[in-house]
């Protein structure tokens, strides 16, 4: 069994490069993502920048994330991610325009298991699995659509 992992998966997006970037966000998530609540620590009104703190989950499943990067001008943010019962490791979000009015989305995860808990998790977390999980947002993202490009995420 492996105890490190790296997958990575790209979708595509009929929406613009600017407000697709936005629906990757913590709290643009929140918007097409169902049961995603970030905690927001830092900032805490949930403000996307360089350097916020938040966690998801409880228990076992308790995560903190940290926003490392979020360039809008190369359309990529790049996240830390820690579950202490498990894995740590970083997620990073690609967006390239393919025209004016869609964009390819890269998602990828780097982990690395922590406990034999997190080597479990990562046996089945493989290339399928992951792209079926990241396809599984794209279908999320299609179906609100309008509403995702109607709403000003912060």
């Amino acid at each position: 069994m492996s105890h490190h992992r790296f997958l990575a998966h790209t979708i595509r997006i009929a929406a613009p490069i600017q407000p697709c970037q936005r629906f990757f966000t913590p709290a643009g998530e929140e918007l097409w993502v169902d049961g995603w609540r970030p905690s927001y620590l830092h900032p805490a009104d949930g403000r996307t920048e360089r350097g916020m703190v938040f966690t998801t989950g409880a228990g076992d499943d308790l995560t903190i994330w940290s926003l490392v990067d979020f360039d809008t001008e190369a359309h990529c943010a790049r996240y830390t991610r820690v579950t202490p019962s498990s894995r740590s490791g970083f997620v990073e979000i690609r967006c390239v325009e393919l025209d004016a009015g869609s964009t390819a989305v890269t998602v990828s995860y780097t982990l690395t298991a922590l406990t034999p808990a997190g080597v479990t998790m990562l046996a089945a977390f493989d290339a399928p699995a992951f792209a079926d999980m990241i396809e599984g947002w794209r279908v999320s993202i299609e179906a609100r659509l309008p509403q995702l490009l109607a709403a000003s995420i912060r």
